[in-house]
């Protein structure tokens, strides 16, 4: 029996394209148009209606690909996006990307094999060449959570670059000239943004950038216990250290408490990202916190805005985190 992709691949375009000539769901170049109705006229296909009537409903479900379900952070916006589904009516699916490209890509194909009617993505650092043009081609609606990357999609987050900046100037003010900073994974634009931040908060104030005081963590907590060691061992090392998400602040604590090191007595540390916990801490952290709820809120209603609305241009929104000072800094 001759399908759609029988069609696609006669005519050279993809099934999404076939699909939106068949259905009228989308405007096609006519030239494009002409190429498939002639596909269709050699392949002798004929529409199953009552499938495309099937294939064309809504399954009031969205999927969600998302690295380290374990990370805190990444729980709570999983938490929102799945409270904020329910309330409209949707149901969640979810899958770990592990921040690899290839399984991120896999997971992706998965959801939108799935019938998934929308997809929230927290993109890897290869997203764009795998997982976002699949998702291109197969003309499924994305939104991007968390990190922002230059591509035509919806995307929401928080700000990362000046809230890392007061970090570093609220150590400055303490009176701390050797900041380290314990970076999260290459590529990711969380990573460079915060890195970007920690420079501008050292240039505010006039402090020396010694590149042997950043380190990175990966964004995990083993890799950034041995980070922690290895500002640590400098022949100058740092008195304050700044953790550039959670996870890692986790890695930092352990190394610190390894080396028999009390905070903030015998070096200053602080945060981004919140715990629910972390003023259980002793002492308390602080830290940027991330509004993971409204992250969560606002990702699901501009994912369900773009299914009712295919054609709006692309939005991507920034919420301001909150810093929260307790006594991890010295204070």
């Amino acid at each position: 029996m001759t399908t759609m992709a029988d069609v696609a691949r006669e005519a050279g375009v993809s099934t999404t394209t076939v699909s939106h000539v068949l259905n009228g769901t989308r405007r096609v170049n006519e030239k494009t148009v002409e190429r498939v109705h002639a596909a269709i006229a050699r392949t002798g296909y004929r529409p199953n209606t009552i499938a495309r009537a099937l294939a064309g409903a809504r399954t009031q479900s969205i999927g969600l690909a998302i690295s380290g379900v374990s990370n805190p952070y990444f729980m709570d916006v999983i938490g929102a996006v799945e409270s904020e589904a329910a309330a409209r009516g949707h149901t969640l699916l979810l899958g770990d990307t592990h921040d690899e490209p290839e399984k991120e890509l896999q997971m992706v194909q998965e959801l939108v094999h799935r019938r998934v009617d929308g997809l929230l993505l927290a993109p890897s650092a290869g997203a764009a060449d795998g997982a976002l043009r699949f998702c291109a081609d197969n003309d499924m609606p994305v939104v991007l959570l968390d990190r922002f990357l230059p591509v035509p999609f919806d995307q929401v987050g928080t700000d990362n670059e000046e809230p890392t900046a007061r970090l570093v100037t609220h150590l400055a003010q303490h009176g701390h000239k050797r900041i380290g900073f314990v970076a999260g994974l290459e590529g990711l634009s969380t990573t460079d943004e915060r890195l970007r931040g920690f420079r501008l908060g050292m240039q505010r104030n006039g402090l020396e950038i010694d590149e042997a005081l950043i380190a990175s963590g990966s964004s995990a907590h083993e890799p950034a216990r041995d980070a922690t060691n290895r500002l640590l061992d400098q022949p100058d090392p740092p008195t304050a250290l700044v953790a550039g998400n959670n996870s890692m602040t986790i890695g930092v604590l352990h190394a610190l408490r390894d080396r028999g090191m009390t905070v903030p007595r015998d070096i200053a540390l602080v945060a981004f990202d919140d715990f629910e916990w972390s003023d259980l801490f002793e002492p308390r952290l602080t830290v940027i916190a991330q509004p993971t709820d409204a992250i969560g809120a606002e990702a699901v209603r501009m994912l369900l805005e773009r299914l009712d609305d295919p054609d709006r241009e692309p939005r991507s929104i920034r919420l301001a985190p909150t810093f929260v000072t307790r006594d991890s800094c010295g204070c």
